[in-house]
């Protein structure tokens, strides 16, 4: 999590969302910067929220406003599981390198208990407020990475280079029709917040009637 006290902006940092390399070209222009240790970078909107704005309240001023990358959701599981297929974790009950890629998804689909390497959450759960509504001010797709680095730049008044950091390992992610379909049902919700996530720097114009 970036903070910009005068522009007025929250960086959010959603795993897997390429917020490391915003967060590197960025972290110098920030006044607070939460990084490193995953606890204190992935905060989400809600620990902002509860414990991070009311430390910056007697600064005064516009209210801040929440920025956050959201991916497509299978692809966003595609990325955490080859990330968990990376050497360092090998016999580690996080790593993926022994199971397929079907497999692991299906087991992060599973309603029960969930093996240690599939358990992972949720993106939408980094941008809902107390009351378990998306609030994020201005979500963009990763797809759309450079929208989000034109927004970035306009409001913070510099040019924006990303290099490619925390990349993970190439790996097999074919799946079964059936599986997918399954997928997409059960991150139906998912699917939702992505769809409405932002593809261009500043809203496309209201279309006038005839």
């Amino acid at each position: 999590m970036l903070i910009f006290i005068e522009p007025r902006i929250v960086l959010l940092s959603v795993p897997k969302t390429g917020t490391t390399a915003l967060e590197t070209a960025l972290s110098g222009k920030a006044e607070i910067a939460f990084r490193n240790r995953p606890e204190i970078k992935h905060l989400n909107l809600r620990q902002y929220l509860g414990r991070i704005s009311p430390l910056l309240a007697p600064i005064g001023g516009a209210p801040f406003e929440s920025v956050a990358i959201i991916r497509e959701p299978l692809d966003w599981l595609r990325s955490w599981y080859r990330y968990r297929t990376r050497a360092e974790l090998i016999g580690h009950a996080n790593s993926t390198a022994h199971i397929g890629f079907e497999q692991f998804l299906r087991e992060y689909l599973s309603t029960g208990k969930r093996p240690r390497y599939a358990q992972i959450g949720r993106q939408s759960n980094f941008l809902l407020d107390a009351s378990g509504k998306v609030a994020v001010d201005h979500i963009f797709r990763y797809e759309a990475m450079q929208a989000a680095v034109d927004f970035l730049s306009a409001r913070l008044s510099t040019p924006i280079k990303l290099r490619h950091s925390n990349v993970s390992p190439q790996a097999v992610t074919d799946l079964s029709p059936e599986t997918e379909v399954m997928a997409r049902e059960v991150l139906a919700q998912e699917y939702a917040v992505w769809e409405a996530a932002r593809i261009a720097a500043v809203p496309a114009p209201v279309q006038a009637g005839p």
